[in-house]
C-alpha cells in the first residue's frame, strides 16, 4: 500500500499557494493610468519585486525532507498523466534520481501545477494510500 509522507491538508494549502501565485501575471505596465480604484485590482493581478509568495513557497518546499520533495514531484507526474498510482515507489525513485535543482524551482515552472498536484492526490487517495 502506497503511503504519503504528508499531509493531505498540507499538499492543499500549498496547491491554494501555488493557484495564488500562479494567477499573478508578470509586471509589465510600469504605469496604470485610469482611475484608482482599476488601478488596485490591476496591481493584485501582478507580481511585483516586493511579493512574498514565490519566496514563501520555495521555504516551504525546500523546508521538506527528501522523501517529501520526492512525493511532491511523484504527485505532480500522477496528477499530470505521466505515471500511475500503482508506481508511486518507482515514481518517487525516479524522481530522486532525475533531481537537479531546486524541487520548487522544477514545480513553480510548471503550468498547471496547482491542478495536476490536486489531480494526483485525488488519483492516490482513490488508490488507497494509508
Amino acid at each position: 500500500m502506497a503511503a504519503l509522507p504528508f499531509n493531505d491538508n498540507r499538499i492543499e494549502e500549498l496547491v491554494l499557494r501555488f493557484n495564488a501565485l500562479m494567477a499573478k501575471e508578470a509586471t509589465d505596465i510600469s504605469n496604470l493610468g485610469g482611475n484608482a480604484s482599476d488601478n488596485a485590482v490591476a496591481a493584485n493581478l501582478q507580481e511585483t519585486g516586493g511579493d512574498l509568495r514565490r519566496d514563501e513557497i520555495t521555504q516551504e518546499i525546500e523546508s521538506m525532507n527528501d522523501e517529501q520533495q520526492d512525493a511532491l514531484v511523484a504527485l505532480f507526474w500522477i496528477g499530470r498523466g505521466d505515471r500511475e498510482p500503482a508506481e508511486w515507489g518507482a515514481v518517487k525513485t525516479l524522481a530522486r534520481q532525475q533531481h537537479k535543482g531546486l524541487v520548487s524551482r522544477y514545480l513553480l515552472g510548471q503550468p498547471e501545477v496547482g491542478e495536476f498536484l490536486t489531480e494526483g492526490l485525488e488519483k492516490m487517495l482513490e488508490y488507497g494510500v494509508d
